[in-house]
């Protein structure tokens, strides 16, 4: 028995074990790009959450008098934000909200949300 498949001519032992190392590292490859998907998207959440949260404490403290854009940045934050851009506009408070990716995904590194909040 020397390992070889009668008529072929050449020794073909050690194919398996190139394929089943090929499929394990296209597998590992998937799971890194699935893993980057899915924390760019739980970021985004977060980061809209925050801008929510942000948006509606900062038109509370305009309707009492108050820094709208201050509070709005301490909930931002609270919330695992940054705030990144606050205006008002009439009654109505805008908020930019950004937040980084976990796991240092160099392509997206942070993301943004924007949210509006003040009398309806």
């Amino acid at each position: 028995m020397t390992g070889r498949r009668p008529g072929s001519g050449r020794d073909e032992r050690g194919t398996a074990t190139v394929a089943v190392l090929s499929l394990i590292g296209v597998v590992l490859l998937v799971a890194a790009a699935a893993a980057a998907v899915l924390g760019a998207a739980v970021a985004h959440r977060q980061a809209q959450a925050a801008a929510d949260l942000a948006a509606l404490s900062g038109a509370a403290a305009a309707e009492q008098g108050d820094d709208a854009c201050g509070a709005a940045a301490d909930v931002a934050r609270a919330n695992g934000g940054d705030l990144a851009d606050c205006h008002l506009e009439g009654d109505d408070v805008l908020v930019s909200v950004t937040v980084d990716v976990p796991g240092g995904l160099a392509v997206v590194g942070e993301v943004r949300a924007r949210a509006r909040a003040g009398r309806s």
